[in-house]
């Protein structure tokens, strides 16, 4: 594959392919004519990353790869131009490192496709019964705590499964994540593979467990190795993606993920049918899978040192930044938020950590709901240039990380991403809310989730206070069970419902509290209560009260609702959570978001296709 060319930063193989988007427009071809099945349609479209939307008309969601979240700036530049020419002049970073476009025309579908093809992206296996994106800490290579890089055995395993034989036809969807400090950055826990990074003897390996995952069947993934020596990585993941290809259960799609193949046989016959996997592998091709670099001589990320272009002025990013962006839905820039009297200093405070590389830092450019508009990410693309590597990383908490920014050039930085609207701070906190795209796209979606997120946000924004309070907690809100906000993991966590009040649609959440990731696996939260959509602002009011007036020392916000009864959070909760018809507003009737009487409607979904 050709290297993608770039005048400033980082070069890194092409993921994209032609032919692929060859075979994309011939199918589409025989779908047109009538050659194939709808329900054929279907599916190969969604292992190209074509999702269908809640919308009638004929338009799609885009969903582009980003393995392990790495972005250069020349590829930010392209997902600008898709974004102006194909969707509503901004994209949405998702909680698995992903970008997706939002009504996108069918036929549009192969001009973005070649678009991003020409930088190297590839929307291949982004969507369907695939080997979705691989996942990686966005700050592998430079934490200060990290255990090794695992940045080169995220892309050796993406490589490995793009376009694999086996990747594109499995009973569902299968996630893998890539995790080297011992904060969880990349969720590994709840992966169908999770790689941590460990070292023993001197020789590198990773920790590795299988079958995690939320939705309907919360599950921490089982240990597999407790130390698994790195040359071995893709013959082992090989024989597991053997077995749920041969084993998974292909009828009852909502049912199955390798978390359910691994209840339904035991562990024991799971791990016997995987030991034959693996022999059987390592017999057709002698030794197995190889690493495409020596595991004892693996490359360090150096420090950039190439001529870098001047920065553009504040001014310049202003004028750059203003992009016009059209709904329907909420779009970047509706999002208010407060202008504080310390906003550098509480920025620098939140968003600035430290490399292990000395006199380098990371920054991280906080999201709002996971946008950004064409004008923003050409203003990333130039900052990566001018102050960083020539790329940036993606977060599960959909937010932006530069990385190799000198710290003498931080106040540079913050100046003109303020002047580009993407000074916000708080990144990391409690503030920093997630959010799945719900109603407003998605298919299985109950409620507005964005809409709760909007005016989640905007309220902490405004009480600063409530966010100090919480020296470590997060929000995450899904719109549906399936958890794509990965709510089910969050020390606050909102999953969309509905209730009757009067014989009318009410949009309600569930409430969870405790939920998070630490190095021994995952903890999921507690459904504490069920409120109404509007009066959950209130409802984080009194949780984040609860526990400043209740915690120990130390303990953060996950942590303090792991230890404290579910009652205890239910009881601060019981008033809001009553609602008769006679106390009721009409705004209770209209989901947060949106004008109109609540009238949830939950469609054939995609995900289980």
């Amino acid at each position: 594959m050709p290297v993608i060319d770039q005048t400033v930063g980082r070069a890194r193989l092409s993921f994209a392919d032609e032919r692929d988007i060859d075979e994309f427009v011939e199918v589409l071809g025989k779908y047109e004519r009538g050659e194939i099945s709808p329900e054929d349609w279907r599916k190969f479209r969604l292992v190209r990353g074509t999702y269908g939307q809640r919308q009638p008309e004929a338009v799609h969601m885009l969903r582009v790869k980003i393995p392990q979240g790495i972005v250069t700036s020349t590829q930010l530049r392209a997902l600008a131009g898709v974004a102006t020419s194909y969707s509503r002049g901004f994209a949405h970073i998702t909680t698995r490192q992903n970008v997706q476009f939002h009504f996108v025309p069918l036929q549009d579908v192969e001009a973005a496709m070649r678009a991003l093809a020409e930088t190297g992206i590839t929307t291949r296996e982004a969507c369907g019964n695939s080997v979705r994106n691989i996942t990686a800490c966005p700050y592998a290579g430079v934490a200060d705590d990290e255990v090794f890089d695992v940045t080169p055995y995220g892309e050796a395993m993406t490589r490995y499964f793009l376009r694999h034989p086996l990747s594109a036809s499995l009973p569902r969807k299968f996630k893998i994540a890539f995790e080297g400090c011992p904060d969880d950055h990349a969720v590994a826990a709840i992966h169908d593979i999770g790689w941590r990074a460990r070292i023993v003897n001197g020789k590198r390996g990773f920790r590795v467990t299988v079958g995690g995952g939320t939705s309907i069947l919360v599950n921490n993934g089982q240990l597999l190795y407790d130390f698994l020596p790195v040359k071995e990585m893709l013959n082992v993941a090989e024989a597991i993606v053997r077995v749920f290809h041969r084993d998974g259960d292909r009828r009852h799609m909502q049912r199955n993920r390798m978390k359910f193949l691994i209840k339904a046989l035991g562990w024991e016959e799971w791990r016997r049918r995987y030991e034959d996997a693996l022999a059987e592998f390592r017999r057709e091709g002698g030794a197995g899978a190889r690493l495409p670099f020596d595991p004892s001589a693996v490359p360090l990320e150096q420090a950039p040192d190439w001529p870098k272009p001047a920065a553009p002025t504040p001014q310049v990013v202003a004028a750059l930044a203003r992009t016009t962006v059209t709904g329907p839905g909420i779009v970047p820039g509706t999002v208010r938020l407060q202008t504080l009297p310390d906003a550098y200093v509480r920025w620098m405070t939140r968003n600035v950590r430290r490399q292990r590389q000395d006199g380098y830092v990371c920054v991280t450019v906080r999201l709002p709901l996971g946008d950004f508009t064409t004008g923003q990410a050409q203003v990333l693309a130039d900052l990566a240039e001018a102050y960083g590597d020539g790329t940036v990383r993606l977060t599960i908490e959909q937010n932006v990380v530069f990385r190799w920014v000198k710290r003498e050039a931080v106040e540079a930085v913050y100046t003109r991403l303020d002047a580009a609207g993407l000074s916000a701070p708080d990144a990391g906190t409690v503030a920093d809310v997630t959010s799945c795209p719900g109603a407003e796209t998605c298919r299985l979606a109950v409620t507005q989730s964005r809409g709760l997120g909007r005016v989640l946000t905007e309220h902490l924004s405004a009480h600063p206070e409530l966010v100090d309070g919480v020296p470590s907690g997060d929000i995450k809100i899904s719109g549906c069970p399936n958890g794509c906000g990965q709510h089910h993991i969050a020390a606050i966590g909102f999953q969309g419902s509905v209730r009757k009040v009067g014989g009318r649609a009410v949009p309600q959440y569930f409430v969870l509290v405790g939920g998070g990731t630490t190095e021994a696996g995952a903890s999921f939260g507690r459904v504490v209560s069920k409120i109404p959509a509007r009066r959950l602002t209130e409802a984080v009011d009194r949780l984040i009260v609860l526990y400043r007036v209740r915690r120990q020392d130390g303990e953060s916000l996950g942590a303090f609702f792991r230890r404290v009864p579910p009652a205890v959070a239910s009881d601060a909760l019981k008033d809001l959570a009553e609602l008769q018809p006679q106390d009721t507003t009409a705004d209770d009737y209209i989901d947060l978001g949106e004008s109109q009487a609540f009238a949830p409607e939950v469609m054939d979904g995609e995900c289980a296709s």
